[in-house]
């Protein structure tokens, strides 16, 4: 494969993995009654040779029309 090429999959990998951890937080917050989060943060830590951690948090809340 070009470099090209290979920046491509490897933008796409990390794109996904993002939305995936993404959704988990939103899945998460909703569990628990929220209907919004707040202060969201990616933090990527590698783990091992290889295999990176991807988190995204932030605040559950519960936001209402004043």
């Amino acid at each position: 494969a070009t470099t090209l090429a290979l920046l491509r999959t490897v933008a796409e990998l990390c794109e996904q993995t993002r939305s995936q951890a993404f959704e988990m937080m939103v899945n998460h917050a909703v569990e628990r009654g929220a209907n919004a989060v707040i202060g969201v943060r990616y933090d990527a830590t590698e783990i091992l040779q290889g295999a990176t951690e991807v988190l995204c948090y932030g605040t559950a809340v519960v936001v209402e029309p004043v």
